[in-house]
């Protein structure tokens, strides 16, 4: 076992089912959270029941319903509703832990998943934001999906107690969840997403949109974190090849830029994400992802 805590925050609307087969992974954990918050952004389908039982049966789940800081909340699903829930969820926590996550309600894990989550973090101080890789049923199979290997997957992922003023920097907008990694990265920390591991992701990224939509949404992060056109581009034309729809990625970039949508306003992550993306860091690297 690790001697490092964490805690786990999810953010969640309309996930009674989802928030059931959670629930299971985390209590099965080897290494328990000291706590598990559960933010409830608007929930009708009854999932605030479920969340309210949890919370019943276990001291360290902890449930934050509406009330308090829902017009953040509502104006948050227009926007960056996820890091507004997860902030709240962050404040809610009763002590300070090693490491906390943001977790999904649509995700699973196997019983180990922390303890190998945390061993990482252990080993290497300078490890600022991590999580496992990502599983996805494509073409009725549990297949794991590929990003570059600094990236953890926004459905969980998780950061060092050191960045906490970090999130509360963001900006609730569409794109915050790569932002957050040039930051990090600024202050002398190093991300990582690791294959040795992983988790299940039940709903995949753009199901909830529609294909289309989820593309044009994308091409509309790239251009609040200040994309080079051109890489933006080639990224939809490479993505293109498994999936047509992510053509939508240079619309949704273009009509951000037409529209005089708001961009990341911290010169230095713009800087450092655009070099990130010459052709020959581009090249060496090895994926558009």
């Amino acid at each position: 076992m690790s001697s490092l805590s964490y805690a786990i925050v999810t953010p969640a609307r309309n996930e009674r089912e989802n928030l059931q087969r959670l629930a299971q992974s985390v209590i099965a954990q080897e290494q328990r959270p000291a706590y598990w918050v559960i933010v409830d952004d608007g929930s009708d389908d009854g999932m605030d029941v479920v969340a309210a039982e949890l919370a019943s049966r276990h001291d360290w789940i902890l449930v934050l319903g509406t009330g308090e800081g829902a017009d953040d909340l509502a104006q948050g699903r227009k926007r960056g509703r996820d890091l507004l829930a997860f902030r709240r969820g962050v404040n809610a926590l009763p002590a300070p832990v090693d490491i906390f996550v943001k977790v999904d309600a649509d995700t699973s894990f196997e019983p180990d998943y922390y303890t190998q989550l945390l061993a990482r973090f252990e080993a290497q101080p300078k490890l600022g934001m991590a999580g496992g890789c990502c599983y996805e049923i494509v073409d009725g199979e549990w297949q794991r999906i590929k990003v570059a290997g600094s990236h953890p997957r926004g459905a969980s992922r998780a950061y060092r107690w050191a960045l906490r003023d970090m999130v509360f920097e963001l900006e609730p907008e569409m794109g915050w969840d790569g932002v957050d990694e040039v930051m990090a990265e600024l202050r002398g920390y190093t991300t990582a997403g690791f294959t040795e591991f992983g988790f299940r992701h039940h709903r995949r990224v753009g199901e909830r949109d529609g294909r289309l939509r989820a593309g044009s949404l994308l091409g509309r992060q790239a251009w609040y974190m200040g994309y080079r056109p051109s890489y933006l581009v080639l990224r939809a034309l490479y993505r293109a090849r498994e999936n047509a729809a992510s053509i939508a990625m240079v619309w949704g970039y273009a009509a951000a830029a037409v529209s005089g949508a708001p961009q990341c306003p911290v010169p230095t992550v713009t800087q450092r994400v655009r070099e990130g993306q010459r052709l020959r860091v581009v090249v060496r690297r090895g994926a558009w992802i």
